[in-house]
């Protein structure tokens, strides 16, 4: 062997074994089966719940290197797709093992580099077979007999229906013959108090998008339902649903009757019988066994669903969507609000009390309403210096007449409400409370963009840029009231809804007695939100259920097989390494081997923590039965689609998939995974590369030329 890459070998390789153990705690945040883990801050004693690989690594001390790409790897996969960040931290791990064995066993730095490289390159084009559009969905659910079921019963609706008003469901399917009837949702019995989720999983908004009908014969007197889905049996206690990428049971716990005073916008049908079942069907298919999110993401759907019916705008704007984190109150008073709901000091509050059923003249800052506060980019004049003998009284004084000035500018202008999208000052707040001015910070740029198009009102950025014209009005503000219409009181902070009459926006409220479980919740929402966006912008999905990832290592293993195919005949000749081109062949096998090695122990994993094998090495078995069995089959493809079609298999839990015994099948984002694939093997070969140049220096290594890559090339 070459001296410099003895050199490399004799070494340890630092950076890889780092990437290893970070992500070595990520293994049981892995599929729909999390375990949670409470993270202690030494400093405060304080805990806190993490459940996703993002809060993970926030959580750890990353003061090294690796670390710190890790943080900065997971972040970007965060920021773009709010998904894949498990994925990515297990691939991470799972292939910087896999590249330290294969530096164990003598494989070149760049031999590595470039097979891995175009090893999964040909994996993400190999998988697009698995690939289905989203209009592909909707009409095979449409053609199929078996449709997501509405309702189970009419005993199972006490805990299901919950999750909406009632006045929500008043209405469904308009063209009924005279000889059905209609079954109004609220005139469901409620003498089955035990009727909960782990008895019945019943869609809160009927069909899922517009509304299917639940109807039965006249003089029918059985309590099973017939909805635009099917026939249910009425025995919903003996029925288990579940909704989870692999496999899991759902969370117990009901939803009591508690939501949010939609008017009823359920009233219509669409014209296209197949967006009876669009959108909601496809929220429930990218769930992932998450269930509170998944309803509260179905009732968004249903409502933005019949507003783009009216309007024409865009069926699923997830720049319309909010959240408000309410703790203190049970889980089962969740729900989605119309409007914009936060939380309000009890002083602020106070002001509220006098502003109900009046219509507010509003305004909206697009910067901080401080006096420091200066928009981005601003210059400072050039060669001034001021000089204060006493700065203490001259800011006291200035910020006086500051505070002065704009109370005066928003009383001149008679406004009410003022949102502010960055910080407020104390100070001008009370002054502002005590003149009855309600001010609100920290609001979102969405938030004052829908507000700006149905009040009228345009953002400034400085008070005293302030006219009339910028001052909107049609806003509406009051305390925020749970089911019973209660107004909640939760000491510190109160929750307010404001509103204007057309405004698109919705607010998810979330809550939870459990303050350490608040972040878990909102992030657990938003990922199926963003699950639900990313699907569309694709226009595409993957088949779930671990299809995608044994396709993968299927592929793998048949291009370990082939020999190798050099770009160029005279390779051997020119090469400045004959020893490895000599042993190319030998070397990709162990490569790619490698590479595969990452999403066998995936789903390997993924079937330990949701419960489908009994350790990892059965697990293991199970994949490798099924890797054989698609290698006879000559198609692994063809054999991966049968396999998902066969409900009695693939419900018993004997094989890396995961489907419904109803039919429902589940998928995956196709950008959001190949991306997670692409940024834990680039931020691996990248650890790699910098270790080896740490260790043999970039000019020593004659391994790392470039022109040793075209010896790979199998493809």
């Amino acid at each position: 062997l070459p001296m410099a890459f003895r050199d490399v070998n004799a070494r340890r390789h630092i950076g890889l074994q780092q990437l290893s153990s970070l992500a070595l705690p990520g293994r049981t945040l892995l599929g729909p089966m999390k375990s949670c883990k409470f993270v202690v801050d030494e400093s405060t004693n304080q805990s806190t719940l993490i459940c996703s690989a993002v809060r993970l690594i926030e959580s750890l001390d990353l003061t090294s290197a690796a670390g710190q790409l890790l943080n900065e790897t997971i972040q970007a996969q965060n920021k773009e797709f709010k998904t894949g960040m498990s994925t990515l931290l297990f691939l991470v791990g799972a292939w910087s093992n896999a590249v330290l064995e294969c530096l164990q066993q003598n494989v070149p730095v760049s031999a590595i580099v470039s097979v891995m490289s175009e090893g999964l390159t040909s994996c993400c084009e190999r998988v697009q077979c698995l690939q289905i559009s989203i209009h592909d969905i909707n009409k095979e659910l449409c053609s199929s007999s078996v449709r997501p079921n509405a309702f189970k019963s009419k005993t199972c609706q006490t805990g299901c229906e919950s999750f909406l008003n009632p006045q929500i469901l008043l209405y469904f399917q308009k063209d009924i013959s005279a000889s059905e009837e209609v079954i109004p949702i609220n005139s469901c019995s409620h003498q089955d108090d035990d009727c909960n989720f782990n008895n019945c999983l019943v869609s809160p908004v009927p069909g899922f998008g517009s509304t299917a009908s639940l109807v039965k014969p006249v003089g029918d007197k059985s309590t099973s339902v017939t909805s635009g889905s099917g026939v249910i049996a009425s025995s919903c206690n003996k029925q288990k649903l579940t909704h989870s990428r692999y496999f899991s049971t759902l969370g117990e716990g009901h939803f009591s009757s508690q939501q949010s005073n939609f008017q009823g916008y359920l009233s219509e049908q669409s014209a296209d019988p197949c967006e009876c079942y669009g959108l909601g069907h496809l929220a429930m298919t990218l769930s992932h066994g998450n269930q509170t999110s998944m309803k509260l993401l179905q009732t968004i759907v249903a409502y933005q669903q019949e507003r783009a019916e009216c309007s024409g705008s865009s069926q699923f704007n997830i720049a319309e969507i909010v959240t408000c984190c309410l703790l203190g109150l049970p889980e089962s008073y969740s729900c989605v609000s119309p409007g914009f709901v936060t939380l309000v000091s009890p002083e602020q509050a106070t002001v509220i009390k006098y502003f109900e059923d009046k219509s507010l003249r509003i305004l909206l800052m697009d910067g901080d309403l401080t006096e420091q506060y200066r928009h981005l980019g601003f210059n400072r004049p050039c060669n001034v210096r001021t000089i204060l003998e006493h700065p203490s009284l001259q800011e006291g004084k200035a910020g006086g007449l500051w505070l002065s000035s704009m109370l005066d500018i928003l009383v001149s202008f008679e406004v009410n409400l003022v949102l502010v999208k960055g910080n407020v000052c104390e100070n001008l707040m009370e002054r502002c409370i005590a003149n009855g001015i309600l001010v609100i910070g920290s609001v979102a740029q969405d938030v004052l963009r829908a507000f700006g198009e149905v009040t009228s009102a345009q953002p400034v950025t400085y008070l005293t840029q302030l006219n009339a014209s910028c001052v909107g009005s049609g806003a509406q503000v009051e305390l925020w009231k749970a089911s019973d219409d209660r107004a909640v009181d939760l000491g510190e902070l109160l929750p307010v809804k404001i509103e204007a009459r057309g405004i698109p926006l919705l607010t998810a409220v979330l809550t939870t007695t459990v303050s350490s479980k608040m972040q878990l919740i909102e992030d657990q929402f938003w990922t199926s939100v963003y699950r639900l966006h990313h699907a569309l912008n694709d226009d595409k999905v993957f088949l779930g259920g671990g299809a995608v990832e044994l396709l993968c290592l299927s592929h793998i293993q048949m291009l370990a097989e082939q020999p190798l195919q050099p770009a160029n005949k005279n390779t051997v000749k020119e090469s400045h390494n004959p020893w490895l081109v000599a042993s190319a062949t030998e070397c990709k096998s162990v490569v790619l081997q490698a590479l595969a090695s990452g999403w066998k122990q995936y789903l390997s994993v993924v079937m330990y923590n949701t419960a489908k094998a009994a350790s990892e090495l059965e697990a293991c078995t199970l994949v490798d039965h099924h890797l054989k069995k698609a290698a006879d089959c000559g198609s692994p493809s063809a054999y991966i689609l049968k396999e998902l079609r066969r409900s009695d298999l693939l419900s018993g839990g004997s094989g890396p998939f995961a489907n419904h015994g109803d039919g429902l099948k589940v998928y995956d984002n196709v950008t959001a995974k190949t991306e997670a694939w692409r940024r834990a093997l680039d931020l691996v070969l990248l650890v790699l590369q910098t270790d080896a140049e740490i260790i043999t220096g970039p000019k020593k290594n004659p391994l790392l030329n470039s022109h040793v890559s075209s010896d790979f090339m199998f493809l």
